[in-house]
């Protein structure tokens, strides 16, 4: 074979070699680039909105966002009144942001708070639990009946005692609480627990209790109630994702703070403790 054939083949082939180089460069570049263009998402809500307030005519609720991911980089607050189930709710008129004081309107019925959370890549709403049906503003005037507390911050012992006439050292006390169904488990997905408070000997009417589970997240966080002429406050429990916490989970453990309103959250007459009960698998 002579030397300019030789010459001839060695040149084509090493230009197939250099083409299906370049080919094979340009497709994983390509596929390289498609790669790396994964698209975002909305953001997601992993914990709902909640709502913290009496749920009383002439009362101001106020909402939480809860807890997002995807780095939402703008919220829109607004309040849905709902009838006494929580269903057939409509937007409240002028209701935007994370306030909201509740009128002769909302009497009757319940109220939700809905957060729509944005960023570049979309929209997501998410909305609290119905709070408690909302009462008539409290028929009260305020008659001061201006009782000064005796030296153990007791105004009176014994019977129904308003909290309004407790002052310090006197304290609050959770002395007796009840949960129903009475046997909680795994497949629980509502719950109603009931919380007492006493003092100076006797059941304490208007002490706000707050009541959550322990650790977050496994049941919705209700807003405090008012304990009522027996002492005794009513909260509602709607189950979250989180609960149970694991299958060799025993207990379920509450946190339960009783108040005067107006006082700090940790001091004045306030009280503190942890309550528990017991699960089974169901």
């Amino acid at each position: 074979m002579s030397r300019s054939i030789k010459r001839r083949r060695t040149f084509l082939g090493a230009a197939a070699a250099i083409g299906a180089t370049l080919a094979l460069t340009a497709g994983l570049g390509v596929f390289a680039g498609t790669g790396a263009a994964a698209p975002m998402a909305a953001p997601t809500n992993t914990s709902p909105p909640t709502i913290t307030g009496t749920p009383q005519a002439g009362q101001k609720l106020t909402g939480n966002n809860g807890t997002w991911s995807g780095s939402p980089t703008d919220y829109n607050d607004n309040w849905r009144r709902c009838d006494k189930s929580g269903g057939s709710c409509s937007d409240i008129s002028g209701a935007t942001g994370n306030t909201y004081t509740l009128t002769s309107a909302d009497i009757g019925n319940t109220v939700r708070f809905q957060v729509g959370a944005a960023n570049a890549d979309g929209r997501t709403v998410a909305s609290s639990v119905p709070s408690a049906v909302i009462t008539a503003a409290s028929a009260t005037t305020t008659t001061t009946t201006t009782t000064s507390p005796a030296s153990n911050g007791c105004a009176k012992t014994g019977g129904t005692i308003p909290v309004a006439s407790i002052s310090p050292p006197a304290r609050l006390t959770v002395d007796q609480m009840h949960v129903s169904p009475s046997t909680v488990t795994y497949g629980t997905r509502s719950l109603t627990a009931r919380f007492h408070v006493s003092a100076c000997s006797g059941s304490v009417e208007g002490a706000l209790v707050y009541v959550t589970a322990v650790p977050y997240g496994q049941f919705a966080v209700p807003n405090e109630e008012a304990t009522g002429s027996d002492g005794w406050a009513t909260l509602q429990f709607t189950a979250l994702p989180g609960f149970p916490v694991s299958n060799k989970q025993q207990l379920l453990v509450m946190f339960v703070r009783a108040r005067k309103q107006g006082d700090s959250i940790l001091g004045g007459i306030s009280t503190r403790r942890l309550v528990s009960f017991h699960v089974t698998r169901g």
